[in-house]
């Protein structure tokens, strides 16, 4: 591996590792501190008031870091697609997590007007992408490709939303989200670099960086929360990897976890709607292990290993 995708990487840990002592304190002193969910484990009564809105270091210390480095990888037509995803889904959720602290309680964004910021973006990026490549997709391990014409637009519609909020819904223990994440990015940037995409492989390697520098603050007990700000920015930078990358059916797979959290909310409410009975005993899907009995940092473990054979089997059948 050449020297700047390591100091990519390397940079953005030791940035990201010297910038968290300093804002945490300050987030403290501004009393940017996460409302937690009355609905949730009472146990997660006492994070109430933890820092929030930590993602705002992993979004923009990559960004930082390869302005540096290779301020021309910004000047390319895909990469502009994935900064610009990266940064749009972040705002979106910097806009959601500072109504909630301003508010003191977890009403940030309408989710009607949540989801419709995310729509536009996503409508957005595809017309942008089709602009510069063909609306087909690749199907794994057949080495076929299949051009969807107008389904396209959905299945990138779809991409961005769903991925935003799968992530977005994994954010409820500490080191979930950051690990599954850091998990997720791995196989992008091997797909990457094998396409010889290398602007976008040392971009998803100083995020890498980033992630494993929040990381370090978020494990139990987390010293501070990601917010949407960073799940939401997480989730479109996969989706956005994914489309500029032709792996969009493998993001399915490689963000295996975020399907399964995103999946148990959609199950649970439909459940209880029609039949007035909960299927899992609290969705997301990690609460339900929680409330099980399982200590957080093993529910943490458990779906960290699960995230980790995923995007295994999905880097696997990408290179095939």
């Amino acid at each position: 591996m050449e020297i700047k995708y390591l100091l990519a990487f390397g940079c953005s840990l030791v940035l990201t590792l010297l910038v968290m002592p300093k804002l945490i304190p300050f987030l403290h002193k501004i009393k940017f501190g996460q409302s937690v969910r009355k609905e949730g484990p009472k146990s997660h009564m006492a994070k109430t008031g933890t820092p929030t809105m930590g993602g705002i270091v992993f979004v923009l210390v990559p960004i930082l870091v390869m302005a540096i480095l290779n301020y021309k990888a910004f000047l390319t037509p895909e990469m502009l697609i994935v900064v610009f995803a990266y940064l749009g889904y972040a705002l979106i959720g910097f806009i959601d997590d500072f109504l909630i602290v301003v508010k003191k309680n977890n009403d940030g964004l309408k989710p009607s007007m949540k989801f419709l910021m995310q729509s536009v973006l996503a409508v957005i990026f595809y017309f942008a992408y089709t602009q510069i490549a063909k609306t087909t997709i690749q199907i794994p391990v057949l080495h076929m490709t299949l051009e969807l014409g107008f389904l396209y637009f959905i299945l990138i519609f779809f991409m961005f939303t769903c991925e935003s909020n799968a992530v977005n819904l994994t954010d409820g223990l500490d080191g979930l989200c950051a690990g599954t994440s850091l998990i997720a990015v791995a196989p992008f940037v091997i797909f990457a670099l094998l396409q010889k995409n290398n602007d976008l492989a040392m971009f998803l390697l100083a995020v890498s960086g980033a992630l494993l520098g929040y990381l370090r603050f978020n494990i139990h007990p987390a010293k501070i929360f990601m917010g949407d700000t960073g799940s939401l920015a997480i989730g479109g930078l996969l989706a956005a990897s994914a489309m500029i990358l032709k792996q969009e059916i493998l993001l399915v797979l490689i963000g295996g976890v975020f399907v399964m959290e995103l999946l148990s909310v959609v199950i649970q409410v439909t459940s209880f709607k029609a039949t007035g009975k909960r299927v899992f005993r609290m969705s997301p899907l990690h609460h339900h292990f929680e409330l099980g009995g399982m200590k957080e940092t093993n529910v943490v473990l458990m779906f960290w290993c699960i995230g980790l054979i995923f995007a295994v089997v999905g880097l696997w059948l990408g290179v095939l």
